[in-house]
């Protein structure tokens, strides 16, 4: 088999390694009562699915925009840019250039989320979740904090606030109830081991009917009034005003010492976790021994870089960064991509309903339109080169087009035409 002319430049380490697979493979259809074909040709299919990357572009037809398990957001140009950029060459990620001294990875961000939130300082690690963790360990470590049992939720892969806050080393004191608690609650659970007021956005859910929860400005005003830090989790966050979400401006304006958000939900950005508010309890985080270990790389900072400077213009960030730009796209224009992708693929237009995803805006519809075409192109579209997808249901598959660009549109039609065979 090595011998074989097809194989022919092929490095003999790659080679035996695939040949050995091929064989193995072979011998198991045999076994089954198969015929295992050209051992060759099956040897340099091997090789070529070793070749190619783990980590890949995937056409995004679901409906769901900032889908968790495709990456939730994808970047502007702009901000992919500011990668190429960065990543390309040496920078000065801890570097001062005015004075010629070491400088601090922290401070690239500082003036931008200072301009959107009118914040006095930031910090930046590696998600929301670690930025949880970091704000509780170096406030409330050893101590308690107080939340209310209506927020202590479970976010994605099983990750509990509780949990969270246990690793930080704080205690967590429950108050209130599920579906109602009061500034009064908050205010008999506070005693001399106290050292935080924690605020956790319900992002992924809401509870509505007989629900009572205090304003952002109460408790600051009883947090201020004991002397402790109000610490507010947005959770996706988002720095403008996008449906019920809050924004991490107003949060502060409400008398929050500390916002936590995420980067690449509702921001639109690379995974981050964004922390801003009070100077001197950032200073705090900052000489944290975790924070080290949950800081955010080079790559992140430049890509949230390009995202921020976007964010200073509410309407060219609505223009320029996807996940807004598919927010606030007319229904009409996705009805127009739909009509396109249908006539090219044979398939028939379906009115359906889009999600935001990411945790954000739970309970927000977005109407949007899918091309629908035969269920059984479901696994054969997810394993092409560029893979496809989409939602079966009612014996079809959908292909929503709210989260595809104009040029993605060719891109599925020939997807589908190499699953149906024809390609």
């Amino acid at each position: 088999m090595l011998a074989d002319p097809r194989l022919a430049g092929v490095p003999r380490p790659l080679a035996l390694t695939a040949a050995r697979a091929a064989l193995d493979r072979a011998r198991a259809e045999i076994r089954a009562g198969g015929d295992p074909g050209d051992l060759v040709e099956a040897t340099l299919a091997h090789l070529t699915a070793a070749a190619r990357p783990s980590l890949r572009r995937v056409v995004n037809a679901t409906g769901v925009l900032i889908h968790t398990n495709l990456g939730r957001a994808p970047l502007a140009p702009s901000a992919l840019d500011r990668v190429v950029e960065v990543g390309g060459s040496y920078s000065n990620l801890e570097y001062d250039l005015d004075t010629g001294a070491r400088g601090s990875r922290q401070d690239h961000l500082t003036s931008l989320l200072h301009r959107i939130t009118d914040a006095e300082a930031s910090l930046v690690v590696n998600n929301c979740a670690a930025a949880v963790m970091l704000a509780l360990a170096a406030l409330a470590e050893g101590r308690e904090v107080l939340v209310s049992r209506g927020e202590l939720i479970e976010i994605g892969d099983g990750f509990r606030i509780p949990d969270v806050l246990a690793r930080s080393g704080a205690r967590l004191v429950e108050v209130g109830t599920t579906n109602r608690t009061r500034i009064a609650d908050y205010e008999r659970a506070i005693g001399p081991e106290t050292a935080v007021i924690l605020r956790v956005h319900q992002s992924n859910f809401r509870v509505v009917g007989f629900t009572e929860q205090p304003e952002l400005a109460q408790l600051a005003e009883l947090a201020k009034g004991a002397g402790l830090p109000l610490v507010d989790d947005l959770g996706s966050g988002a720095l403008s005003a996008i449906g019920d979400e809050s924004t991490a401006g107003a949060s502060l304006a409400a008398g929050a010492d500390l916002v936590c958000f995420s980067g690449d939900k509702l921001l639109g950005g690379p995974q981050a976790g964004i922390l801003v508010g009070r100077a001197d309890l950032i200073d705090r985080l900052r000489r944290h021994p975790l924070q080290r270990a949950l800081r955010a790389d080079k790559l992140t900072l430049a890509a949230l870089e390009g995202t921020l400077a976007l964010a200073l213009d509410p309407e060219r960030a609505r223009r320029e960064i996807p996940v807004l730009r598919m927010l606030a796209e007319p229904v009409a224009a996705v009805r127009e991509r739909a009509e396109r992708l249908a006539v090219l693929v044979g398939g028939e237009i379906e009115e359906t309903v889009a999600r935001v995803g990411g945790g954000a805006l739970p309970l927000a519809e977005l109407p949007s339109f899918a091309c629908a075409i035969e269920e059984a192109l479901f696994d054969p579209l997810r394993a092409g080169e560029l893979p496809v997808v989409g939602i079966v249901r009612d014996g079809r598959l959908l292909l929503d087009v709210r989260a595809l660009g104009d040029g993605e549109i060719d891109e599925v039609a020939a997807a589908v035409a190499a699953a149906r065979g024809g390609g």
